[in-house]
């Protein structure tokens, strides 16, 4: 019961406290230029950071990596990828944490930390406001 109680607050919480709108904008989903993927769909991506797929297709643990919840960029890949508000994926990644199912990605304070994070893991996955420039990493396109 008392866990039952937790888990509703935790999950009020989620839903009523949210960060500062921000405006979206335009991302980009990157790997590092080893990976082999060259395009994935929405709904595969989706399932990548929610690690639903955890294995590339040659064996390789997936690395997902998100930014911080107040950055414009994630609001963006929430909503267009996700379909989901930052409120609602974390009020998931709760539950699935709290269950010992799972745990969320590992976040990167800012884009440049996002594409270093990609560029010197083999297996990782992240995403990027269109506008940020990128080296060394590839850019994956993305089907609905």
């Amino acid at each position: 019961m008392k866990k039952a109680s937790l888990i509703l607050i935790i999950l009020y919480w989620c839903l009523t406290v949210s960060p500062a709108s921000a405006d979206r904008v335009d991302i980009k989903i990157i790997v590092n230029p080893d990976n082999p993927i060259t395009m994935l769909s929405k709904d595969e991506v989706a399932d990548v950071f929610m690690k639903k797929v955890t294995r590339w297709q040659d064996g390789g643990t997936i690395l997902p990596v998100d930014l911080p919840e107040d950055s414009a960029a994630r609001e963006s890949f929430c909503v267009t990828v996700l379909d989901k508000t930052i409120s609602q994926i974390k009020a998931t990644w709760m539950h699935l944490l709290f269950s010992g199912k799972s745990v969320p990605p590992v976040v990167k304070e800012t884009e440049k930390d996002v594409v270093e994070y990609v560029r010197t893991n083999r297996y990782a996955i992240g995403y990027v406001s269109h506008s940020t420039t990128i080296k060394d990493v590839k850019v994956v396109d993305i089907q609905d």
